[in-house]
């Protein structure tokens, strides 16, 4: 999972512009999973490891930021931009990364497919009531995480199941809870955000014990510095585009096409192997999520 932010879309421009950033977001993104599977492979405990990313990435996109006469956070930004670090960064992506301790890349990202749907759920408890195409959908979309989370590889990890079930909700809340808040410009949110979430990360990863047992193996090294660059920079820069070029169906689309790429990487590089239960599952959250695009994108 990623630092998120919310922006006005302006009419969809074509062009190879858009087909590269899709591209960066589709991939990079859905191969973060795997990355995340072999920064652990190589030694790095997950909260430090991914504090770690974070601070890097953060700060160096803040320092450029700054350079280029982007506006500091106030005070009362920093509080709203720590709160959505807790969230997005420490439940929602820390706790993926301590889930794949145990659980494999692919099944996690098809459990976090099922975000939008806790997004649709806790916009609703904000008044913003979903159409009867968008309620189809958040049932659909439930129906597979119940099918995943009842006799599919995740039950064997008790941890990784819990992980698993509470990073989306912990994404989507802090989502949602965004919206409308005092927050810089996008950019500068993402960077702060990520400075917050790394510095809480390391914290709660000395705290509960966290130690590097080993000197981290150079793959696990490049697949932090992967994760730092391509995952929380790049990527996260081409959806920002994204999200001032195209629709937002459109920018929004990598919540179904992420898990898709994270399965077949994690089948094709990590050996990762899945029931038929497993991918019927997949399917069943993933038809939720287009239903709720589809019905959003309609409503637009």
């Amino acid at each position: 999972m990623n630092s998120s932010t919310s922006s006005t879309a302006a009419p969809a421009r074509g062009g190879i512009a858009v087909v590269v950033a899709l591209a960066l977001v589709y991939v990079v993104w859905g191969s973060t999973y795997l990355g995340i599977r072999l920064a652990l492979e190589g030694g790095y405990p997950p909260l430090l490891m991914a504090g770690g990313r974070f601070i890097v990435a953060g700060t160096l996109m803040y320092a450029v930021l700054r350079w280029r006469g982007y506006a500091a956070p106030t005070r009362a930004q920093w509080k709203n931009l720590a709160f959505m670090a807790v969230a997005l960064l420490l439940f929602g992506n820390g706790f993926v990364c301590v889930a794949e301790q145990t659980v494999s890349s692919g099944l996690a990202a098809v459990a976090v497919a099922s975000m939008p749907l806790w997004m649709g759920l806790f916009g609703a408890m904000r008044g913003q009531h979903p159409t009867r195409a968008e309620w189809a959908g958040i049932v659909i979309g439930f129906l597979g995480v119940v099918w995943l989370n009842s006799g599919s590889a995740l039950t064997a990890s008790p941890k990784g199941l819990i992980m698993l079930l509470i990073a989306p909700i912990a994404w989507a809340y802090g989502s949602v809870w965004s919206r409308g808040r005092d927050l810089p410009s996008p950019f500068m949110s993402a960077a702060a955000q990520m400075v917050c979430g790394g510095v809480i990360m390391l914290l709660v990863g000395a705290a509960i014990g966290e130690r590097f047992s080993q000197w981290p193996t150079v793959q696990g090294t490049l697949a932090v510095g992967y994760l730092a660059l391509f995952g929380s920079i790049v990527a996260f820069s081409a959806y920002v585009w994204l999200l001032h070029n195209v629709r937002p169906a459109v920018a929004g689309s990598y919540a179904y096409i992420n898990p898709v790429i994270a399965v077949a990487l994690g089948a094709w590089i990590a050996h990762e192997s899945f029931s038929a239960h497993d991918l019927g599952a997949m399917a069943m959250i993933l038809l939720g999520v287009v239903v709720i695009t589809l019905a959003k994108a309609k409503r637009a």
